[in-house]
């Protein structure tokens, strides 16, 4: 009885063997499928409405914020949102400034001088004067340097463009608004270069 239960023992372990892996195909890899590149350019042209996220809390970065800000809205091609939810893309950045102090001293002098005298055998005699004035000036001169980098992110979270200016300021301007003023002007200019090239690519298509 125990022999005839050993037996079906074994021929039901060999008529169920255990399920083994398939085995892999030798010289095979399986690569991770790359990213797609964004394009920039075309990711660009479709920015009209930017929300700004706060630069910071120092003072230079409330400063360069707030430029910023004023520079988008005095441009015809963009529009400030306070609306994170409806905006093609958001802008952050950073500032920084210094002041340092730059010393001009001034100087100017005059001399005058008259000598006179007379000699003969016997005796002689010989005069002179002199006088000069001197005029110098030292005046101090403070000189704010500020610096700046912003950079433009899309809906999907890549970096579309992004600038760094630097500016010890303009005539009639300080430092922090020269800064603001020249990096949202290369943002429009980039911008409507995309424009263009996206149009341009467009006709070339329908032809």
């Amino acid at each position: 009885m125990y022999n005839s239960l050993a037996l079906s023992l074994m021929l039901l372990a060999f008529q169920s063997p255990s399920a083994a892996p398939a085995p892999q195909q030798p010289g095979v890899v399986k690569v991770a499928e790359a990213a797609p590149t964004v394009d920039k350019g075309k990711a660009l042209a479709k920015v009209h409405r930017i929300y700004v996220e706060n630069f910071g809390t120092t003072e230079a970065s409330r400063q360069l914020e707030a430029m910023v800000i004023a520079s988008l809205t005095e441009s015809k091609r963009l529009t400030v949102t306070e609306d994170k939810t409806k905006a093609d893309a958001i802008l952050k950045g950073f500032a920084a400034e210094k002041s340092t102090q730059e010393v001009h001293a001034y100087g100017s002098g005059t001399s005058v001088a008259t000598a006179s005298g007379a000699a003969n055998r016997h005796s002689g005699a010989f005069g002179a004067a002199g006088s000069a004035i001197n005029d110098s000036s030292v005046n101090t001169e403070t000189i704010d340097d500020a610096k700046g980098s912003i950079r433009l992110i899309n809906a999907d979270g890549d970096v579309i463009w992004t600038s760094t200016q630097e500016s010890k300021g303009a005539k009639y301007k300080g430092a922090s608004a020269d800064v603001a003023d020249k990096m949202i002007k290369q943002l429009v200019r980039d911008m409507e270069k995309a424009e263009k090239e996206a149009t341009t690519s467009a006709t070339a298509k329908d032809r």
